[in-house]
This record gives structure tokens, C-alpha cells and sequence, in this order.
């Protein structure tokens, strides 16, 4: 889905969208309760078929992280500029009463990070489609701010 600012989610169902609150979609098993992410057609705890979309928790903490020093390859869809490459922040982030979700941390320097940061959920550029529409992906980033 493309919106009319000409921005559209790098894959359906995986966050809401468009949303002044996004937030990350999941599945919840009704058999095990078990929850994954992004959204499953089974359960991977109980192999159960019977799952239902869940909105996850739009804020957590950082459970463990590292930096992504190098350009990813294919199929990789950000800049490919290797002269204009920064390292990124790259944690696992724990939702409570859900799970840990691996993604890029935004809005803050590898120095000032920490295990147990509060942080939130963010929808972030990612690149652009050969027409122009800016493909938006997730991130998180320190809580309020901070």
C-alpha cells in the first residue's frame, strides 16, 4: 500500500500502517498462547495452524546489541553509497509479555547504549523504489526521546 505522501511499508502486515501509533504485527497461537514475529502461518512451539495477528508492544528494552560495521549484501535495499556507509546500531529488543525482536536502533550513538535502555518503536526511511516511493521499514529509539 502506498499512501499519498508516497511512502509504502517494505512488506504488508509486518507493522501498522499508516499509524500516529505504530506497531509491530505478531501472531498468537490459540493453542500454546506462544507469540512470533513477524506473522506465522504456524506455530514453531506447539505446530499448531490456528494464529491470529496481534499488535506487539510499541515500547521495550535493549536486551543485547552490537554494531553492523559493514554494507550488508544483497538483498539488502538501503544505500549501497560505500563512501557514504555509517555503522548502525543493531539490538535485540525485549517487548514485555511478547518477545525479543532484532532491529536497528535510531536516534542514538553505539557509545550511549546500553542493556535495559528504554526505547520505542520508530518507522524509518529505509530506500526508494525506481519510481520514487520511499520504502519505510522499523526501528527503535530511545524512549521519549531521551
Amino acid at each position: 500500500m502506498t499512501t499519498a505522501t508516497g511512502q509504502r511499508p517494505i512488506a504488508e502486515r509486518l507493522f501498522t500502517w499508516p499509524s500516529e501509533a505504530p506497531a509491530l504485527i505478531g501472531s498468537r497461537c490459540a493453542e500454546c498462547a506462544a507469540i512470533t514475529f513477524p506473522v506465522a502461518n504456524g506455530c514453531p512451539r506447539c505446530g499448531s495452524a490456528s494464529l491470529s495477528d496481534e499488535e506487539l508492544p510499541r515500547t521495550g528494552t535493549v536486551w543485547a546489541w552490537t554494531t553492523q560495521g559493514f554494507l550488508p549484501k544483497a538483498p539488502y535495499l538501503g544505500a549501497d553509497d560505500k563512501e557514504g556507509f555509517r555503522p548502525w546500531v543493531v539490538a535485540s529488543v525485549e517487548l514485555p509479555g511478547a518477545l525479543r525482536v532484532e532491529a536497528p536502533l535510531v536516534g542514538i550513538k553505539p557509545d550511549d547504549v546500553e542493556v535495559g535502555l528504554p526505547v520505542e518503536l520508530a518507522i524509518v526511511p529505509l530506500a526508494n523504489d525506481a519510481d520514487g516511493t520511499e520504502i519505510m521499514s522499523f526501528a527503535f529509539a530511545p524512549a521519549g526521546g531521551a
